[in-house]
């Protein structure tokens, strides 16, 4: 009994920590740029902390199953879909950050950018696959769904690849970094690649 109190002392325990962790820096990054406090572009701060700490997360929620198997702690399991949950919460401020300082609502505005910008088109797919991953993790959904959810929670790993391309075609002339998002998102892949497979079966 003891050992089953302490197991769920630590699931509530991480989880708090993950929600603190992910809200406060959310909310320090918002609280920052209202008082003038990221720089000479605050808007270019908000977008590229709001883009990479979604990508961050996506990436680690990866980085669970493979780190779960081989280390056999199906116990980092139960944090997969929060974190996962977060990394949406993340890339949806980075929507409305873009919508809000870039374009200013101006939905036909949006709408051209995201047709005439390869990179933008392809950030909009990953957001939309994401949306829907996000949606689906609702319990009830999820049951509703039957085995069509796995199928669907499969595609996370294609919008790991758009997103690793959104960055990479996003930036000017640094291209460091999101090749080495992008060789981790690969890495990451190579580790489900019989998993991939029957997906595509």
């Amino acid at each position: 009994m003891t050992g089953k109190l302490i197991h769920s002392q630590v699931i509530f325990s991480t989880k708090f920590l993950i929600h603190i962790v992910s809200l406060f820096l959310l909310c320090d990054l918002y609280y920052q740029a209202v008082n003038d406090r990221l720089g000479a572009d605050p808007v270019e701060v908000v977008l590229h902390f709001t883009g990479i700490g979604a990508f961050n997360l996506l990436l680690l929620s990866l980085t669970i199953s493979p780190l779960a198997q081989y280390f056999k702690l199906p116990l980092l399991l139960k944090f997969r879909r929060l974190i996962g949950l977060y990394s949406f919460v993340y890339v949806l401020c980075h929507l409305l950050s873009f919508l809000a300082f870039e374009v200013q609502f101006d939905w036909h505005l949006f709408i051209n950018e995201v047709i005439e910008r390869p990179y933008i088109t392809i950030g909009m797919l990953a957001i939309l696959i994401m949306f829907s991953l996000a949606i689906t993790s609702i319990p009830l959904i999820k049951r509703e769904m039957g085995r069509n959810w796995q199928k669907l929670h499969n595609s996370v790993y294609l919008a790991s690849l758009l997103v690793g391309l959104h960055f990479y075609w996003s930036v000017k002339s640094e291209i460091i970094e999101p090749s080495m998002y992008i060789g981790i998102s690969l890495t990451l892949l190579y580790c489900r690649k019989k998993k991939i497979i029957r997906w595509f079966k």
